[in-house]
């Protein structure tokens, strides 16, 4: 418990500290159209609802027509993206929900904070900040943010916080942003490193966004993720790195079957719980000797899960230069996570 607590205690500086260098962009306080009920229908862009109430955001709904109401509910507006606001980093502030959210852009499952039924888990205590994947935002009209809420008793709804979409200075400047479907199996086998490997008949689940989210519930253990992609030969003067995220809990990663990074230990062998691993961003090295420059190459990610939540969860994820990662400086964090890791977990 007592690690429990410090944990916590990290994370919430980690985030008070990060979200003072967002800049609210986008206003969205104020009326989203809100219906009680579930039907995924209501994540799409196709769906009418014209029909539905007006609530207020934020706010409990409770105090707006819903009295005693526990259950699943949808909230759902649109915002346009202007010129300026077209080539920064975005993100969306839900506040905090009461009590379980799963957040959709465009039909895009994009995130969530805690477990609907059966394995009911509240994150009412949660700050909801979601990357918004610049691959699914539409410049030339509406985007639909639409937010499945579950609320299993007392207050419920989105209920506090500035709601809005946000730009960060904390975000770095990406050649390619690799968010989005990236082919998945469970188990481990190193020949899944290989770059010619054949994948097609793995599933294809959301980068970042924890596969507890995407069928694969309670599972703990190995897993494998890869990815095609295509580098540009105008980027050979450019030293590459890698940027994943983070992981929980710990990760392998090779590029065109060749190991260039790790985070944490392999082969795993009576892995502490209590590690802190998962709190870091990843940004590796790609050798240039290993790029097939304007042909395609492979990206695979060996993750080990210890317990609960697992998988790549939080962005950015995709390729950067040398100088953008410098400007960004992720390793400052890291380093008070290295600091607070020797202190209360030595090992």
């Amino acid at each position: 418990m007592k690690c429990l607590r410090i944990i916590v205690v990290m994370i919430g500086w980690s985030m008070t500290v990060w979200s003072m260098d967002m800049k609210r962009e986008l206003d969205l306080n104020g009326s989203w159209r809100f219906e009680i009920g579930d039907d995924p229908v209501y994540a799409t862009n196709l769906f009418d609802d014209s029909e539905w109430e007006m609530i207020r955001v934020p706010g409990r709904w409770e105090d707006q027509g819903f009295p005693g109401y526990d259950g699943y509910a949808w909230y759902r507006t649109t915002f346009l993206l202007s010129a300026q606001l077209r080539d920064k980093t975005l993100f969306i502030h839900l506040g905090r929900i009461d009590d379980v959210d799963r957040v959709y852009l465009n039909g895009h499952l994009i995130n969530g904070e805690g477990r609907f039924p059966p394995d009911f888990e509240s994150a009412y205590t949660v700050d909801r900040w979601y990357y918004l994947p610049s691959s699914y935002l539409n410049s030339e009209g509406a985007n639909l943010i639409a937010v499945q809420v579950y609320d299993d008793f007392l207050e419920g709804g989105i209920i506090s916080g500035s709601i809005g979409i946000y730009s960060t200075r904390h975000q770095p400047d990406l050649l390619a942003d690799l968010t989005g479907f990236w082919k998945f199996k469970t188990g481990d086998n190193l020949g899944w490193a290989d770059d010619n490997f054949k994948d097609a008949d793995w599933d294809s689940i959301l980068v970042p966004i924890l596969w507890e989210f995407q069928g694969y519930e309670d599972y703990d253990g190995y897993a494998w993720y890869r990815k095609k992609i295509i580098i540009k030969n105008e980027w050979q003067r450019e030293t590459l790195i890698l940027a994943l995220g983070k992981i929980d809990d710990m990760d392998e990663v090779y590029f065109n079957g060749q190991r260039i990074g790790s985070t944490g230990r392999f082969p795993v062998h009576d892995a502490n719980p209590n590690n802190v691993f998962w709190l870091y961003e990843r940004f590796y090295t790609i050798p240039s000797s290993l790029v097939r420059w304007s042909g395609e190459n492979t990206i695979a990610v060996r993750v080990y899960d210890i317990w609960i939540d697992g998988g790549i969860y939080e962005g950015p994820i995709g390729l950067m230069t040398r100088e953008s990662y410098q400007k960004y400086d992720p390793a400052k964090q890291n380093r008070i996570f290295d600091f607070l890791k020797s202190v209360f977990f030595p090992e």
